[in-house]
Parts: structure tokens; sequence; C-alpha cells
């Protein structure tokens, strides 16, 4: 079929079940845009580039699909790099679309050009610039295949301004056939036969789950294992949702603001079954002591991943819906008393989590954002899609909130991305609009890219945003404090933003809860309005996020709070 090559993009997303994209148009895409609205295709408008590209973040990992934001060349290109770095360290699939100068004006200088295939190469999976349009079918197919596909990440397809007119004989490809890509799906067998004798004879064995449980959508599978085995679980941030928060066997998030119960049974385990996870600096803490007595498995589906911070005695590399199966399959063949094994061992773990819960100090005068998270949790059952943005907000959102579901939380978490969480929220609702979202943010975090509260009126997004207002840059202060003497430099807000106000003058319902008795009944009417609503709460300067594992600490050397 004869087609433009703008028209063959439209119908190459059509064929990859794309059902909406998030953009913001500009000189160089202007073919590709006029063909969007002849095609009456799915667009979500965003005041930013950088509100498109974490708005398909957050679409991607709401929905596990793969997301997809289109922008205009040079500036509106490089406005998405940040959102791409974001999707890149936490391995989310994204596909961005960016257009380009003519192809005649490629290397020139030219107005609105730049070399985004070049600047964006570290951080994505791979990446394409197009100056021929006989090649966009094929590309748009592969593209899409690398994404979702072993271990998922982002694709940038820059196209030159001339390819989106061109005509082309179109027909899509069925199959893809990329030299030197060959994602791995079932690794060695004989992998899990060594993983199944070391289980057989470990006193104190810990399973330690991360975000690729959750991108694998292997959650259930998991807690079967689990169930099965009795083995006790502790987990990343991106791993929160894997397995339910009460969970009896789930002794929570690991690291530096990790459970004391997590972080102990770490430092004692014996063997450490890591599914999914990259043993992250903010994980390990000191890394020539974490897990010192233990032998430790990796399962990954990238063999970059392995021995890569943590040694590994066992490493089975594969994609998670082959390995923790045939895990899982093995524990029950093997008719072993799995948790008659390691009964002691939780009872000691349990001990652990009653002399140490988390806790904090209540205060009648003032309202705690523990509380706030624990009132929201109540009211919801647990049953909402929770976003962050980055800082204290974020790590008592680990501590307090009970997950109950994979893909209930979206963060920014191996790039610690402020302004990423109300662009993410909005995507996330866009892609579940049955669901509800709400997006905890600092009052740092939320003026990064504020600029999207008026998108989320736009299109009656009805996120619920809730913005702790401390007055300071949150975690920033909290380091000052703890380790710089207390001197507090350029981390002052000063507080001269009315959010209220600011909502309103973007057309969202703007509320404020000024005392804790307000809180139950704010929140419940907060949920019963039908649209985006935000949320000031004043909390209180000096809270920190505790317990804390210093940096250079091991992890059982946690600064501890309590109430």
């Amino acid at each position: 079929m004869i087609m433009a090559g703008a028209e063959a993009i439209i119908e190459s997303l059509k064929k990859e079940d794309v059902e909406v994209v998030f953009g913001y148009p500009g000189g160089a895409v202007l073919t590709l845009y006029d063909a969007l609205y002849k095609a009456n295709y799915n667009h979500v408008l965003t005041k930013h580039e950088q509100g498109a590209v974490h708005a398909a973040d957050g679409y991607a990992r709401a929905t596990g699909k793969v997301g997809v934001c289109i922008v205009t060349s040079g500036p509106g290109a490089t406005n998405l790099v940040t959102g791409i770095a974001t999707a890149y360290m936490d391995s989310i699939p994204l596909v961005a679309i960016t257009g380009q100068v003519a192809v005649s004006l490629i290397g020139r200088d030219s107005f609105q050009e730049a070399d985004i295939c070049g600047i964006t190469t570290p951080v994505t999976k791979h990446n394409y610039l197009v100056k021929k349009v006989e090649e966009l079918p094929r590309i748009m197919k592969e593209a899409f295949y690398i994404a979702r596909t072993g271990r998922p990440g982002p694709v940038v397809i820059d196209i030159a301004k001339d390819v989106f007119a061109a005509t082309l004989d179109y027909q899509y490809p069925e199959t893809v056939r990329l030299r030197g890509y060959h994602p791995l799906f079932e690794g060695e067998p004989k992998a899990i036969n060594q993983v199944i004798e070391e289980m057989k004879v470990a006193k104190k064995p810990l399973i330690f789950i991360g975000g690729g449980v959750n991108l694998a959508d292997s959650a259930q599978v998991l807690r079967d294992l689990v169930n099965h085995t009795g083995f006790p679980v502790i987990t990343t941030l991106m791993g929160l949702g894997s397995l339910p928060s009460d969970h009896p066997l789930n002794f929570g998030m690991v690291g530096m603001h990790g459970t004391y119960a997590a972080n102990m049974a770490t430092t004692e385990c014996d063997l450490l079954l890591g599914i999914g996870v990259r043993f992250d600096d903010r994980v390990t803490g000191l890394i020539n002591d974490f897990v010192s007595k233990a032998k430790v498995v990796h399962f990954d589906i990238d063999p970059a991943e392995i021995n890569k911070n943590v040694l590994a005695e066992i490493r089975v590399v594969g994609d998670l819906r082959w390995s923790l199966p045939s895990l899982h399959q093995s524990t029950v063949s093997a008719k072993f008393d799995w948790k008659g094994q390691v009964e002691l061992w939780v009872e000691k773990i349990l001990k652990w989590q009653k002399e140490k819960p988390m806790t904090y100090e209540q205060n009648s005068e003032e309202i705690m954002p523990q509380s706030v998270i624990l009132k929201v949790n109540e009211l919801t059952k647990g049953e909402a899609i929770i976003v962050t943005d980055v800082g204290q907000h974020q790590m008592w959102i680990a501590q307090y909130f009970s997950f109950k579901e994979p893909r209930s939380l979206l963060t920014s978490g191996g790039l610690g991305t402020m302004g990423y969480g109300l662009p993410a929220a909005l995507g996330a609702q866009t892609g579940c609009p049955h669901k509800n979202v709400f997006l905890f943010v600092g009052d740092g975090g939320i003026m990064m890219n504020c600029q999207e509260l008026a998108t989320a009126a736009n299109y009656n997004l009805p996120v619920k945003i809730l913005i702790f207002n401390n007055q300071v840059l949150g975690m920033v202060a909290q380091w000052q404090r703890m380790f710089y003497g207390g001197r507090y430099s350029h981390s002052r807000l000063k507080g001269h933003t009315d959010f209220v106000k600011l909502a309103e003058a973007m057309g969202v319902t703007g509320m404020r809860i000024s005392k804790p008795s307000e809180l139950e009944e704010i929140l419940k009417a907060v949920i019963a309005v039908p649209g985006p609503v935000v949320v000031d709460i004043p909390i209180p300067e000096t809270e920190n996020v505790l317990p804390m594992v210093p940096p250079g600490a091991r992890l059982d050397q946690m600064v501890m709070g309590g109430g």
C-alpha cells in the first residue's frame, strides 16, 4: 500500500497495539502531527517535552505496555534526555520518536538541529536515525521489539523531516532479525538444580526481590514460591508490590531507609536469593560487608548485572518468566520440608521486627507525613496506584504504605528524578482510567513540572496530588542536618508558593489540610472529587526519614527513629 512516511508511522503504532501517545509538536514533526489529526489518533498534549516522556514512562509502568512519546527536533528532543535516562535506569519499555532536520541539513548546525542519537546513546538500549522512508516499517518493528524484549528499556527513533512526507510501498514486517541481539529467555536448568541443593542445606535463607519481578509480571509465581518454602522475604524499592506488604513473610524494604528486620536479616542470612535485583548501592550499604555470611544466588535476565556489584556463587541467567516457575516447580518436586527447616530463622526475624518496628512520633498539633500515608492506605484499602516524586516522601511511602499488587508503585528508583511524579501519574491514569491514582510529592519536586497540572485539567485526569509542604528540599535538608552540621545551604524554599492558588490557576481543584483533625474528612472529600485535586499539606520542617544507614556504614549500623 502506497502511503507517506507519517502515515506509515501511525499504521505501525496501530500494529504494535499502541493505544495512546504523549507528545508536543514542533516544526520538524508537523507532517506527522497532521497525519495524527487526520487519523484521529489518541494523543495527549503535555505542556513540556519532559512531561511527555515521563507520562509515557508512567503509562508503561502501570500497564506493562510500551510507552510512546513524540517530540520535535533540537530542544524538543534534548528535553527528553532526563526522562529517557530515568526509563533506562529502571528498565522501562519506551519508544521515543523525535523529529530531525531534513536530510540535506543534517550535520550543518541547522536551526533546531541536535544529534539526539549521539546524546542518548549511553541511556538507550538502541537508537536510530532514519534518512530513508523505506526503512521506517523495519525500524518501527525493531524498535518495539528491542524495547519490550530481554531487559526492557528505551529506544529512540530520530526521523528526518523530509522522511515524513516521502512515500513508500508500506508492508509491516512479521518478524525481526537482528544480528547480535538475541535476548535470552531460558537459561541452564542445571543452575536451578544447584540453587535447590543450596536451599536444602541453608539454615537462614532469604529471598530478595527487585523490580525485575514486577517487570516480568511474575509476582504470582513468586508468591507461590514464598508460600511453599516459607522463606522470609525482603525487597528493594522497585520490588514493592510483588509480594503484599502485609504478607507474614514480607519483612519490608532493605537498604539505606529499610526496616530494621530486613537489614538485620540481610546481615545474618546464610543464603541470599536475589531475584531481579541490581544490588544497588542504596541497598547494600558498605559493599565489602554486604551479606558477608551468605552464599549469593543471582537471578537476572541481563548477564551484565551478574557480579557487577556483588559476587554471586550461583548465577541464573534468563527471563524470570522461565527461572521463577522452574525454581518453584523444583521445590515442589523436591518434596523437602522447606518450612520446617527455617521456622527458627523466621522467628528470629519476627523478633527483630517486634523489637524495632517502623514507627514515628505522633503529634496532635502538626500533621505528620506518615499519618497521611497511613490514612490514604486505610481509605483506599491499599488498592490504588501510588506515584511518587523523589525525596523524603518517596521513602515514607516505601516504609508505610501497604502495597497489595504489582505495578502499584511508580517511582524513579535508579536515577532519582525530581519532577518525575506528576507527569508519570498522568500517564498512569491515562493507561488505567478506572483506578485511583495518588501522587505524593514534595513542595520542591512539584515545581519542576508543575505545568502538567494544566494537562491534568485539560484531560480531566482525576489524579489526587498530595503535596508534603515542609518549605525545604526535604532530603537535602535532612542530609545537611545529619552530616553537614545543620548548614542549610540553599535548601530552604521560603514558602511563598500558594499551591491551592497554583492549582486553581491551572484549572485544578485545590484544597489545604491545616491540622491533624481535618485529615480524614478532607481526604474523603478529595477522593470524592471526580477530577484532579491538589492538596497542600504542611508538615514539620525537621522531620527525618528514619531508620537510616549513614553513607559508608554497614546495614546493621542504622540510625533509628521512634516514637
